[in-house]
């Protein structure tokens, strides 16, 4: 569909307008938006030139539909980093200016797993421990993490007493994680993990694996962690 000069001036028009009334707070993050009728009588614009307005918006981030219900001002994410830094959660959090917290759901040794017996190769393990939490930053939840780390490298026991892995095998063993290999996928609606994380129906989660390795390339850790997806956002920097 093409559109006109003029068209487009009312939609750069109507898309300025909305993201000042966001920035200067007359809208506020999570904020229901007035419905179209009462935003294009507002705006002096056709309810035709609003919607598209608003879908442009919606590709920006900027708002979020949720459907049957309205139209709502997206939150900014808190946390940002870049993907080639690793840094573990803890100071994620932390350098946002806001306090790290752990919530323990489960520390158990288990069996390795096919999965675990290739992630960890060449290394042979005969016990892992399997580590559930909640992270969170200001006793918000943002993050559901699933690590699993060889048995003889830490203290099982110990484990709920520091909020950071990197930095519980430091002090326990003599591993200093140096690099990991990430993957980064996209997940709906987590049955589970989800409402854990008092996400929206609608709301993704950014899941990063990574396999964690000394700068003796040892694999040491691999976690599997959710993170929301309007706290967090990652990027990276790319050189030609």
């Amino acid at each position: 569909m093409s559109i006109n000069s003029d068209d487009l001036q009312l939609h750069i028009r109507v898309i300025e307008q909305l993201k000042q009334d966001i920035e200067n707070g007359t809208y506020k993050e999570k904020e229901k938006l007035p419905s179209e009728f009462e935003l294009a009588r507002k705006l002096h614009v056709p309810r035709a030139i609003l919607r598209e307005a608003i879908s442009m918006l919606e590709e920006e981030n900027v708002v979020v539909r949720h459907h049957g219900v309205g139209t709502f001002v997206h939150t900014k994410p808190s946390f940002s980093s870049g993907i080639e830094q690793l840094g573990s959660v803890t100071e994620m959090i932390k350098s946002s200016g806001k306090i790290p917290g752990s919530q323990y759901i489960s520390t158990e040794l288990v069996n390795p797993t096919e999965n675990d017996k290739k992630h960890f190769a060449p290394t042979k393990i005969n016990k892992i421990a399997k580590i559930e939490r909640v992270r969170t930053a200001d006793g918000d939840p943002v993050v559901y993490c699933i690590d699993r780390i060889d048995k003889e490298l830490i203290p099982v026991e110990l484990v709920h007493t520091q909020d950071s892995l990197f930095h519980f095998l430091d002090q326990h063993s003599d591993t200093q994680i140096a690099y990991a290999v990430t993957y980064i996928e996209p997940v709906s609606y987590h049955e589970e993990i989800s409402p854990v994380l008092n996400c929206q129906p609608d709301q993704a989660l950014l899941l990063l694996k990574q396999m964690h390795y000394t700068k003796n390339n040892r694999p040491v850790l691999y976690s599997a962690n959710y993170f929301r997806s309007d706290v967090f956002s990652f990027y990276v920097l790319r050189k030609r």
